[in-house]
């Protein structure tokens, strides 16, 4: 079950990695806001035929609704704040205070679970997030210098601290539910939270917009990379808690460089290669250190 688990992870993280390159081509279509509203409405429209067909199903969604709806305020939270920091600060810069996520997890998980971080772990926590700064950075040490905090950063904190809850909560406010009974309520939960944001700011939804390519990266970002990677996301920190799962993240950037590669022909120094290699052995180290403690 523990290897099923990791499998799932890297799953998703390839996902995920892909959503990075499809948002992009959406990104500058329609409002960020409005796009994540609508990612959530397919995924609910994809998933629902499954869980309502079953009594059973149907019968276990009270049971798990609001717990699922506390779950998706952390994980639209994060979406929510992410696009508001793009506003004032960069991608660039988000993504390396995204690095944190890993560490800050594992903080909480000791505080609402009283499990301690090794010194050993602190250390591949650490590089960890050198070898994921490396690629994000290209392997440029003048870039890495001229990296500075500016308010739209400290929207991002506070949003990679809803990402660090909302993996904490998978695992704390799960109840012996049905897997993906919870995974339809959480996303459901975030349609009502990203809903309920683009009414009250007013935001044009402008759907009409997707059309061609663009609606096989709707589907992709919505079906792929929303409904399987929150199924995943799930199945996971159940089986191997939610520092295990964030873990991964150091391997985000990697994954986009490699896909860029495939999809986009683009090249690869041997500096971002090197950072790549440190940025996956942290990945590794710290899932058998953390396998230990279980």
């Amino acid at each position: 079950m523990i290897i099923k688990a990791h499998i799932y992870i890297l799953i998703a993280s390839i996902l995920v990695a892909g959503s990075f390159i499809a948002s992009a081509k959406l990104a500058v279509l329609i409002d960020p806001f409005s796009l994540i509203f609508l990612r959530f409405i397919i995924s609910i429209i994809v998933l629902a035929p499954f869980i309502l067909r079953k009594k059973d199903y149907v019968s276990k969604i009270k049971h798990s609704f609001f717990r699922a709806l506390i779950i998706s305020l952390f994980y639209s939270s994060f979406f929510i704040l992410m696009f508001k920091a793009l506003k004032t600060t960069s991608a660039l810069n988000t993504a390396t205070l995204y690095t944190l996520v890993p560490l800050l997890t594992a903080v909480l998980y000791m505080l609402f679970f009283k499990e301690k971080i090794t010194i050993k772990q602190y250390f591949i926590y650490f590089m960890g997030i050198v070898g994921t700064c490396g690629v994000i950075f290209k392997g440029d040490i003048n870039l890495l210098l001229s990296f500075t905090l500016n308010n739209g950063d400290y929207i991002f904190l506070a949003a990679i601290v809803f990402m660090a809850f909302y993996s904490i909560s998978m695992k704390l406010f799960y109840k012996n539910d049905d897997t993906l009974v919870l995974v339809f309520c959480t996303l459901l939960g975030g349609a009502i939270w990203t809903g309920l944001s683009v009414l009250f700011l007013d935001i044009p939804l402008e759907w009409n917009l997707i059309q061609n390519e663009y609606i096989l990266y709707i589907l992709y970002i919505s079906i792929a990379a929303t409904l399987f990677t929150t199924f995943f996301y799930q199945k996971a920190t159940i089986l191997i808690g939610p520092k295990s799962v964030m873990s991964y993240i150091y391997l985000n950037p990697a994954l986009v460089v490699f896909l860029s590669f495939l999809y986009e022909q683009k090249v690869i120094s041997i500096e971002v290669f090197i950072s790549i290699f440190v940025s996956a052995l942290a990945t590794i180290v710290l899932q058998f250190s953390l396998n230990k403690q279980r």
